[in-house]
């Protein structure tokens, strides 16, 4: 499902914080906004989303997506925030399985397509052995793969994902970005993601959307937006951008010539 923003905005009791956002998102293409700390990518994801008011157009497929019931906007697109509220008292897969909701009848109870799917999504997120403990146990790593968890048990042609390496190791933040990036490949899903790794960001994204005080600073290729000029210029960081053997860029910070020595 193709996405569309067309002049987005979106802010917090009348003040802006995203302005102007246009980008068009190809169906099965990942787009990773980047940005320095306070550029609006959590904000931009959640408008899109619907969680906050905004002005302009979101399109799914060319249709304006305040033209769909809630039940097809929730089997459409899925979101996971970057710093969730959990509900108590739940396990693990029954977490998960309320991302099934959206497929499911009035009072019509999970049938075993669903839980199979559940888990499916246990077993890819490394959660399977953690199924049947309460949430609250969870250490913060663990309960974040279980908001991804979630939200791809949701099955949704579109993925919003804000920062879903938070908290995470790089081998599980690995498997998640790769599992995600097979979903896209195999089932045509849809992935926009904030991401603060960048070089995750490139190895993982087709385009990648620069923000930098609510406003669209760049887009393009990784190659195309990984600059060390545009880097410096809108994180105020000095770094260097290598390619790797296969045509990938890893962005590293570089110290100043002045810097002290320890």
């Amino acid at each position: 499902m193709k996405l569309g923003l067309v002049d987005v905005a979106a802010g917090y009791r009348g003040r802006p914080v995203v302005e102007r956002v246009s980008v068009e998102v190809g169906s099965g293409s990942w787009l990773a906004v980047i940005g320095p700390n306070g550029a609006g990518k959590s904000t931009l994801l959640k408008a899109v989303a619907g969680l906050v008011g905004r002005t302009g157009e979101v399109l799914l497929d060319d249709r304006a997506i305040g033209s769909f019931g809630h039940r097809e906007r929730a089997r459409a697109v899925g979101y996971s925030p970057q710093t969730p509220a959990l509900p108590d008292g739940l396990t693990v897969t029954d977490y998960v399985l309320l991302g099934r909701t959206p497929h499911l009848r009035a009072l019509a109870r999970e049938s075993r397509h669903d839980l199979d799917v559940v888990t499916d999504v246990l077993a890819r997120l490394d959660l399977a052995a953690l199924a049947g403990r309460q949430l609250r146990t969870l250490s913060g790593g663990e309960r974040q793969r279980a908001v991804l968890a979630r939200v791809l048990a949701q099955q949704t042609s579109v993925l919003l994902l804000d920062e879903p390496t938070t908290g995470l190791d790089i081998g599980h933040a690995q498997a998640l970005l790769e599992l995600i990036d097979r979903l896209r490949k195999e089932d045509g899903t849809t992935v926009v993601s904030t991401l603060h790794d960048l070089t995750l960001a490139a190895q993982y994204a087709d385009r990648l959307l620069l923000l930098d005080g609510g406003r669209v600073a760049a887009t393009g290729t990784p190659a195309q937006v990984l600059t060390p000029e545009l880097l410096s210029r809108h994180y105020a960081a000095t770094v260097a951008v290598l390619s790797t053997p296969d045509g990938g860029r890893v962005v590293t910070p570089v110290r100043s010539t002045g810097a002290p020595t320890p």
